[in-house]
């Protein structure tokens, strides 16, 4: 039978794709690119990101001796063609799945991936240290890193280049963002792109007072030579870091990419390669929608993504990044002061319509947590209500910010986590796994866990009403269920509930009572029902509450706290702190996630595995009680 990759099947490492004819290249292009599109789509997956850097892969393994020669990809959600050709085609079927294919570059899965990334705009501080690792060992190698259009904006890409000296490092930019024409190389052409790319915005508002009174191109071109071109060109800017500028190039010409890469591959110092690519590339409908094939689920690759049909009479459940989107834009209407902050995630943190119905007090600062975290923090000091939609790991990045510029000065920002706990297919990255912890040991913080949808609406309305900084903890996904009210209504801060109350005596959990937090109180109480026990939700991580914990020790022999977040420092370890303070002495089993990173997999099977769902409640609160009375047998064995 005939395959339908014919080259691509005979490349189980770059070593064999170095071995190609060079007129090779472009049909494995081709094969490759089809492959990814047959492949994510059974999958799910990154898709636009991958399909648009196909001939830059093929090129760089080409032309560099890798692993020796160190590729550093930024993000690494563009890297799935980078593992088919480094043995790891064959996994591509589980591809983030338990057990299977990461979707970004692990350093553990593959000496070719030689950093391990997901978050953006760190790939040339890390092969920066390469190089300089290259050097003082003495070893000839190469280290490039690959960086996109909006990675290189951030604050850490430029720190990185402003310390690059003269290392022997090759910086890529994979500029999606503007499109190619046919003549790229035409200096017309050049300049027609330069004017019109955001990467360039801000030097074009200068350009144009200069160039404003230039009908034609040729005349652009003269004065852009002879008086302005540092006014305009990339190459400027660039080149005041060190670098030696080449571009930009067509990304999707792998003969224009080999020789150039051949070239650079032989210069000494700091080198930057400026590389055009579009999203989507060869997949009409991804380059048509790159957003919306971001990331999608799985498709049929011959009619591409359609939304399923909702079930007659059913009413979708909202996601509770859609509950934070629309309890946005009611309190926007309810409060002049209300400014709507992402660093890059509007789509993701539920910022669409927010930014289309008020277009003024919406911002988007790119990939710029830290910046984003500060910039709150001056609109607050001068009287705005500033609310960061921001996802759990990303804020992990403006820490600093968050403590030195918020919370030190007691500023009324409101934080959105959204995707807190376990996200499932993209694995330790971006899990949200710390926030608890890192939140709830910095003063003046209020820490909230929504249980179900209508909660969420309503924390994130008293937290807004505060006059201090708090942060509203959501997962990734839908709730429960529960019906949501337009009206918003403060929640007494620092207050828990009890939602179920153990029955009569003579059930195995009737002594023990379960505190929850979060998405935790729905699978806590479910356990309560099987075996008995008192559930409270009890809201708040920060202030905890004294009291409600008090009642509970005081009517119960055991207490148990369910949180998908660690165990270490998390809200257990607050409810530990409290029976402390209070002096009560009460047997306590903290249930969280594990002292290690959750891989990636389906969100509900890594749950099961942490022991955090309906029955890994229960067989664990089974298993510390019968301990607990063998220990209490064994001590009275002892005591007679």
């Amino acid at each position: 039978m005939t395959s339908k990759y014919p080259l691509l099947d005979t490349i189980n490492d770059p070593a064999d794709l170095r071995k190609l004819d060079r007129r090779d290249l472009s049909p494995l292009a081709t094969e490759l690119r089809e492959f990814i599109v047959d492949s994510v789509s059974t999958t799910g997956g990154h898709f636009s990101s991958n399909l648009g850097t196909v001939e830059l892969t093929i090129a760089l393994h080409y032309v560099f001796n890798t692993p020796d020669d160190r590729l550093v990809w930024d993000v690494g959600h563009q890297t799935y063609g980078h593992k088919i050709l480094t043995g790891r085609k064959g996994g591509m079927g589980r591809l983030r799945q338990k057990g299977g294919i990461a979707g970004f570059p692990r350093r553990e899965e593959s000496p070719y991936d030689t950093f391990g990334t997901a978050h953006s705009s760190t790939s040339i501080s890390a092969a920066l240290g390469m190089a300089v690792a290259a050097r003082t060992a003495g070893i000839d190698r190469k280290a490039i890193a690959i960086i996109g259009d909006g990675a290189i904006t951030a604050g850490m890409a430029f720190e990185a280049m402003n310390n690059v000296g003269r290392e022997n490092v090759i910086v890529i930019l994979n500029d999606n963002d503007m499109s190619i024409s046919e003549s790229i190389g035409a200096l017309n052409n050049y300049l027609a792109k330069l004017l019109s790319g955001r990467f360039y915005a801000n030097t074009k508002k200068t350009a144009e007072k200069v160039l404003q009174h230039t009908p034609t191109f040729k005349e652009i071109a003269k004065r852009v030579e002879e008086h302005a071109k540092g006014m305009i060109t990339p190459s400027t800017m660039f080149e005041e870091f060190g670098f030696n500028y080449v571009g930009p190039i067509d990304g999707h010409n792998v003969d224009v990419l080999v020789d150039t890469l051949n070239n650079l591959k032989k210069l000494d110092g700091p080198q930057f390669l400026h590389v055009v690519t579009r999203k989507g590339q060869g997949y009409k409908l991804a380059e048509d929608d790159p957003i919306n094939y971001h990331g999608p689920s799985k498709f049929d690759p011959k009619i591409g993504i359609v939304k399923p049909a909702p079930a007659p009479d059913a009413k979708p459940k909202p996601s509770y990044t859609q509950i934070f989107g629309d309890w946005l834009c009611d309190m926007a209407r309810a409060d002049k002061r209300l400014i709507g902050i992402t660093p890059a995630m509007r789509e993701g943190s539920g910022l669409v319509k927010f930014s289309q119905q008020f277009p003024d007090r919406y911002f988007d600062v790119a990939i710029a947590e830290q910046h984003a975290v500060t910039f709150a923090a001056g609109l607050a000091a001068d009287g705005m209500k500033p609310v960061l939609a921001i996802y759990s790991t990303f804020l992990q990045r403006g820490y600093d910010q968050l403590i030195h510029d918020v919370a030190l000065q007691n500023l009324p920002v409101v934080f959105a986590l959204d995707r807190g706990g376990l996200v499932g297919a993209d694995g330790p990255t971006h899990h949200g796994a710390f926030d608890l912890s890192f939140l709830r040991c910095i003063p003046n913080m209020t820490v909230m866990t929504p249980a179900d949808e209508n909660e969420c609406r309503q924390m994130l309305y008293t937290g807004f009403t505060l006059d201090n900084p708090s942060a509203i903890r959501y997962p990734r996904g839908t709730g429960p269920g529960v019906a949501l009210q337009s009206e918003m209504t403060a929640l007494p801060v620092g207050k828990g509930v009890v939602v179920r109350e153990a029955k009569a005596k003579g059930y195995e959990g009737q002594r023990v009572a379960v505190l929850a937090f979060g998405a935790m109180v729905k699978p806590a109480t479910d356990a309560g029902e099987d075996m008995n026990m008192t559930v409270a939700n009890m809201r708040f991580v920060k202030p905890i509450d004294d009291e409600l914990i008090f009642k509970l020790a005081t009517t119960h022999d055991y207490l148990v706290t369910v949180e998908e977040n660690v165990v270490m420092g998390g809200a257990g370890s607050a409810v530990a702190e409290s029976l402390s303070a209070q002096n009560l002495t009460v047997p306590l089993l903290q249930l969280g996630l594990p002292d290690q990173f959750v891989e990636h997999g389906d969100p509900a099977v890594l749950l099961a595995d942490c022991g955090l769902n309906r029955e890994g409640i229960a067989k664990s609160v089974r298993e510390w009680l019968s301990a607990n009375s063998a220990r209490q047998a064994g001590q009275q064995k002892a005591a007679s």
